[in-house]
């Protein structure tokens, strides 16, 4: 690469911020940890295994478990267009849907401490989703994992013959318990015969539908609402969360546990329009409106008053 020549913007993952997994069966496996981990390092661990569409993949373990992360650009809401896509890897009744949650760096510090937006996905309003739900893990080291919830119910992540490691996360043991809270989606197991069939919602979810359904795995910013199910309106957002919304067992498949396999941005071109400028839609062509201050500095978001755009002053009321 030449001196001063600027890496080209990618489509995909930058980094992993957060990853913090409930008790799973895949736990401390996908990815590897050991005693020596921390939060830190782990996030990274996430990162070579999803960064730049490696196509690696993580477990998010049971209920709760989440992942944090961010592109190496603002994600552009473009009226009517799915913005972005999650990948994980279900297939035919075998879903295993995460909530998926989107936050803007409003305070410019670089970091996920705004105030998160669920996109509202198909079950948001189905009567059997529990909203504010809260569930706490106790670490039982090589055993059975207690939970209880906020609800009065009481489980275990079980473990199986199949995987011998600890289902702990092993850097978050240290405390002795994992508390979680969100939304928890209603179960949507069914035993048929011997054998259980994990159905998908209809939209809204990652690792909800295969990989080849592209539609299925798509985000639309638009469906963000606040804590009171309230839309918001939002331009661009900066970080994306995942966290398993299924508490649940079935059998011998064990827990179900949301998998991610990486993230992509779905309209690269008009996302890195958005950032330098702002945009307007006109039959599905994007133009951008580039805006300074009277001092001659760029404003990406102009608020109430006097701006100089495409080269005029502009009041902007």
């Amino acid at each position: 690469m030449a001196a001063g020549q600027a890496a080209a913007q990618s489509k995909y993952i930058e980094a992993v911020d957060e990853y913090c997994p409930a008790p799973g069966q895949f736990v401390n496996t996908l990815p590897k940890a050991t005693a020596d981990d921390t939060p830190e390092t782990m996030a990274r661990k996430c990162t070579e295994a999803l960064a730049g569409g490696a196509g690696g993949m993580i477990t998010l373990g049971a209920w709760g478990g989440y992942v944090v992360f961010h592109f190496d650009h603002p994600v552009a809401n473009i009226p009517g267009q799915r913005d972005f896509a999650v990948w994980g890897n279900a297939f035919d009744y075998a879903a295993e849907p995460a909530v998926v949650m989107v936050a803007v760096d409003a305070n410019g510090n670089h970091q996920p401490d705004d105030p998160w937006y669920e996109l509202r996905g198909s079950e948001y309003d189905n009567p059997l989703t529990t909203h504010d739900y809260r569930l706490t893990y106790t670490y039982t080291p090589l055993q059975d994992t207690p939970w209880t919830d906020n609800q009065g119910s009481e489980g275990s992540v079980p473990r199986n013959t199949f995987h011998a490691q600890e289902y702990f996360p092993l850097w978050l043991a240290g405390d002795g318990t994992l508390t979680f809270s969100g939304c928890r989606l209603p179960d949507n197991a069914e035993l048929v015969g011997k054998k259980y069939l994990l159905d998908a919602y209809a939209y809204g979810y990652a690792d909800n539908l295969p990989n080849s359904d592209a539609e299925g795995c798509s985000m639309d910013i638009g469906w963000a609402v606040d804590t009171e199910g309230r839309s918001v309106s939002l331009s661009h957002i900066d970080f994306v969360k995942c966290y398993n919304a299924m508490n649940q067992v079935c059998g011998d498949i064990g827990e179900t546990s949301t998998e991610i396999t990486g993230a992509e941005d779905l309209h690269l071109e008009a996302s890195l329009a958005e950032a330098a400028g702002v945009m307007t839609i006109d039959n599905s062509k994007l133009k951008v409106e580039h805006y300074f201050d009277l001092q001659g500095r760029p404003v990406s978001r102009p608020q109430r008053g006097l701006y100089i755009k495409n080269g005029k002053k502009t009041y902007i009321h």
